[in-house]
């Protein structure tokens, strides 16, 4: 029992952590409809007073977000370092939520599969019964692709060290491999930008690009918050709020992480090399 009202704020032996009223999820709601809307207006060359909207929205939305990203992580560490109300009960619920969330992530991806393999493997009228279509110019995979694949892996083996280095009490050691672990996906999304602009096709340039773009783009975006999430833990290494008994907060990460990897390994291998290189042509059953 005492172990129990050690964690508890409340003056109630319980050991739950009941969580104080909050305005980060409302703000936080408000801020990804603002990205949406934003990102809908630029889409569609919405204009406000005779000017066009443009990206202004999209930047102002993702400030937003990226604002009540730092409020509400903010809060966490403080209930968690400071007030130490996460106790072992309190991780379980963390840890499933963490679980939940990257499956919904998951299903995220398996409707971008599902649309390009119905689309590769039924080409239609539309673009000649040919997959890839043939005024498409795809991507080499054994170039950019390969490097950029060979990145996410060793940063996949460097945040495995950040962990090993965590649970033997090696903060130093853990610094170092978050560090590069971070410089490693700011890598990763360095070279997708430079791919990006050297694409010979647009995104509103038929089935092909579209859901290439909406695949590897949101892998990207993906990738992108994932280095957030880094950036954050390697800040907290150097702060030393992780201990070997105590460091689920890098551990959400790295799971993160990892799941960024796997998802890239299935794009590479379906989209890169097998979707460019089927040639699937149903011209024959055409009369």
């Amino acid at each position: 029992m005492a172990d129990t009202i050690e964690y508890t704020t409340t003056g109630k032996p319980h050991p739950y952590h009941l969580v104080r009223p909050s305005i980060w999820p409302l703000l936080s709601s408000f801020a990804g409809g603002l990205l949406a809307v934003g990102a809908v207006m630029y889409m569609h060359d919405v204009e406000i007073g005779g000017k066009p909207v443009g990206l202004n929205g999209v930047f102002l939305g993702f400030a937003a977000v990226l604002i009540c990203m730092f409020g509400w992580w903010k809060d966490i560490i403080f209930e968690t370092i400071s007030e130490n109300v996460h106790n072992r009960i309190t991780e379980i619920g963390l840890r499933f939520g963490m679980i939940l969330f990257i499956a919904s992530e998951l299903m995220f991806f398996v409707a971008f599969f599902w649309a390009f393999f119905s689309s590769a493997f039924y080409p239609s009228e539309t673009i000649g019964f040919v997959w890839p279509p043939e005024v498409i110019e795809t991507v080499d995979p054994f170039h950019l692709p390969l490097l950029m694949t060979m990145i996410l892996l060793l940063s996949g083996s460097t945040v495995s060290w950040a962990h090993h280095a965590i649970i033997h009490g090696d903060q130093k050691e853990s610094v170092l491999a978050l560090g590069v672990t971070v410089f490693l996906g700011v890598l990763f999304l360095g070279f997708q930008v430079y791919e990006y602009s050297h694409l010979k096709f647009g995104f509103t340039e038929g089935i092909y690009p579209s859901t290439f773009y909406m695949a590897t783009g949101f892998h990207g975006f993906h990738v992108l918050v994932g280095t957030i999430f880094l950036i954050v833990c390697w800040i907290r290494a150097m702060l030393g709020h992780f201990t070997p008994e105590k460091h689920f907060g890098f551990e959400a990460a790295a799971w993160y992480w990892h799941f960024v990897d796997v998802v890239w390994l299935f794009l590479f291998f379906a989209i890169y090399l097998w979707g460019n290189e089927i040639g699937t042509d149903l011209t024959h059953l055409v009369k």
